[in-house]
């Protein structure tokens, strides 16, 4: 039986010579694989619909026997090209799906962190990249997985604490309109880098490209 889903493509990798293992985030189903045959084909069916960031509804079927499941239809609904266009903003929303992969489990309904990464990836089409909208973007897929940093204990200055808590909000257009000064987006890059190596046990890779915006 076939079931239909919403996601956004994290990863691609070929399997085989002609077929390609796909990583989506969906809302419901959380992170799960597709195999996708034939894709690498010319005449593919698959052909232009599978890319990172794009987002796509597609139907599957479940295997019985792995975590591995077989993709059958695809209707792309996003490709945000802007992100291939510009080095500075690939180099966040890599980090950015990287993170997810890292923080989050397969085959667990993931509708909060699936909606956070859908509006950064937006918001990076739309806006200037910078450090401060990673450093939003981490603070609120902490927040998500309950990890949220306790400020009491953070150490920091009493203005940068001030700065990450509106970055940690809802609001995201308030938080991209917020003025850090480059002491404090160091201070509360910083403190994050250990706290997300503490908790998580790695940082993945990119990191300080993303925050740099530069190679």
């Amino acid at each position: 039986m076939l079931e239909t889903a919403t996601g956004l493509i994290l990863r691609t990798r070929p399997l085989t010579e002609t077929s390609l293992i796909v990583q989506w985030l969906t809302p419901a189903e959380g992170r799960l694989a597709t195999v996708a045959k034939g894709a690498r084909r010319h005449k593919s069916p698959f052909l232009g619909k599978l890319d990172l960031f794009y987002q796509a509804e597609f139907s599957f079927a479940r295997s019985r026997r792995s975590g591995l499941h077989t993709l059958r239809e695809v209707r792309l609904l996003e490709t945000r090209e802007a992100l291939r266009q510009d080095l500075r903003r690939l180099q966040q929303a890599a980090y950015a799906t990287a993170l997810v992969e890292e923080a989050t489990e397969t085959d667990t309904p993931l509708p909060e962190i699936y909606e956070l990464l859908r509006g950064f990836l937006d918001d990076l089409c739309r806006t200037e990249p910078g450090p401060q909208g990673v450093l939003a973007f981490e603070l609120r897929l902490l927040r998500e997985t309950g990890l949220q940093p306790d400020w009491r204990d953070a150490r920091l200055a009493a203005g940068t604490q001030k700065a990450a808590a509106a970055l940690m909000g809802d609001d995201r257009v308030a938080a991209r309109r917020l003025k850090l000064t480059a002491a404090q987006t160091g201070e509360l890059g910083r403190f994050l880098d250990g706290f997300i190596l503490y908790h998580l046990g790695r940082l993945p890779r990119g990191r300080t490209a993303a925050l740099a915006g530069t190679p």
